[in-house]
């Protein structure tokens, strides 16, 4: 039987709230568990080395392609029938990252190997036509490729983990995703999209959950000297900045009037991202971030009801069930933003979630697809693995 927890919530003055206020909830944000108890406490609370262990093997293990040198990221969405090579990339980029963050990678002969593989696909890739700028389709998952194509090749430049023999084309890949990033921008309004209608000029309301993730790999790029447009990213804030409801919930998509599933449960998967990316750049507060840390570990039930499910957005909040391990690596994320001596129980009930949900032979998976498991382990590892991790770059205006 899963015991009920306890958990004081306290709603601070913010910019959107206005009264604080003590309130305590009982809930049993475990009551869906995946894992069998049993296993579960096999594993000491304050251990994490046999989870990376695990994951990190079945990362390993399931990499695939002609030259075993990708992951692709699997979703509904289909091009030719295929996955789409947005997808391809932006998967391979965040296994791989998982990966190079693990403890002792510089040792694993094993992990060297499997990332040089992957860093040869993800520039070769990057030249595919169809991760052009100009693009005609409709649903639009280039995007994907370009924010953690980027992210990933920032971050293993900066750990030292690009192979000597690729530097040069890593450096003109990383250049070639800035550029595309800036040139697919919203027109007018700012931030990116995955979802727009058909045609090269169709124009989308710009979406939290993209927009965020693209600004941060702007961020590391500005900082780690490559040449950005600020006029791109002021926009893009400006628009994410926009998309917060007085009740500190962010819009689905869109700005100012559009409610679209605005609800604080049907949020919680995007708040933390949004806000650590608007505090990076000056534009939030440290009690905006623990406020959307505290909702979602409020409203996590509600995620984990759509975890593994069919379909995409479902009733009654719009949740999709790729939002789950996104949700959980930004709210890693924003934790350790918090004030030094709060983020240890923070980290600790995230653990709790991730624990919770964590599947026979060690691997997290939100979608129905089983190689999507290669996504979700690699999302949770580098959620355990946060505090670690360097802090991201700020963006001075």
């Amino acid at each position: 039987m899963v015991p009920r927890l306890q958990i004081a919530l306290i709603l601070r003055w913010t910019a959107c709230a206005g009264l604080a206020l003590l309130i305590t909830l009982d809930i049993s944000p475990l009551a869906t568990s995946a894992q069998d108890p049993e296993v579960r406490k096999a594993i000491p609370d304050n251990d994490n080395s046999a989870l990376i262990s695990e994951g990190v093997g079945h990362i390993l293990a399931a990499q695939e392609g002609e030259n075993r040198a990708e992951w692709p990221y699997e979703g509904v969405y289909r091009v030719g029938g295929q996955i789409p090579i947005g997808y391809r990339i932006g998967g391979t980029a965040i296994c791989a990252m998982a990966l190079v963050q693990a403890p002792d990678y510089q040792k694993d002969e094993a992990r060297l190997l499997a990332v040089e593989r992957a860093v040869k696909f993800i520039v070769e890739a990057s030249r595919d036509p169809l991760m052009g700028p100009e693009y005609d389709g409709g649903y639009d998952v280039r995007g994907w490729g370009y924010t953690y194509g980027l992210t990933f090749l920032l971050r293993a430049r900066s750990l030292e983990a690009i192979p000597a023999a690729l530097s040069d084309q890593v450096e003109v890949a990383i250049k070639f995703f800035i550029d595309a990033i800036q040139k697919t921008e919203i027109s007018e309004v700012g931030g990116w999209n995955y979802a727009r209608g058909k045609g090269r000029d169709a124009v989308s309301p710009p979406s939290p959950f993209m927009t965020a993730p693209t600004l941060q790999a702007m961020f590391e790029a500005k900082a780690a000297g490559f040449e950005v447009d600020g006029d791109v990213v002021k926009r893009a804030l400006d628009a994410l900045e926009r998309s917060r409801t007085p009740t500190g919930s962010f819009r689905y998509s869109g700005i100012d009037g559009d409610k679209s599933r605005e609800s604080v449960p049907g949020s919680i998967g995007r708040m933390a991202a949004s806000e650590t990316t608007l505090f990076l750049a000056g534009r939030s507060s440290q009690a905006n971030i623990r406020s959307a840390v505290d909702a979602f570990i409020v409203h996590w039930s509600w995620l984990d009801k759509r975890r593994a499910q069919e379909g995409t957005h479902a009733a009654p909040y719009g949740i999709a069930p790729y939002y789950f391990y996104y949700a959980h690596y930004y709210a890693a994320q924003a934790v350790e933003l918090l004030p030094e001596h709060e983020r240890q129980e923070y980290r600790r009930r995230i653990r709790e979630l991730l624990m919770s949900v964590r599947l026979p032979g060690g691997t997290w998976n939100d979608r129905v697809f089983e190689r999507s498991s290669n996504y979700g382990t690699a999302m949770a590892l580098m959620a355990l693995t946060m505090p670690q991790t360097p802090r991201p770059a700020e963006w001075k205006e």
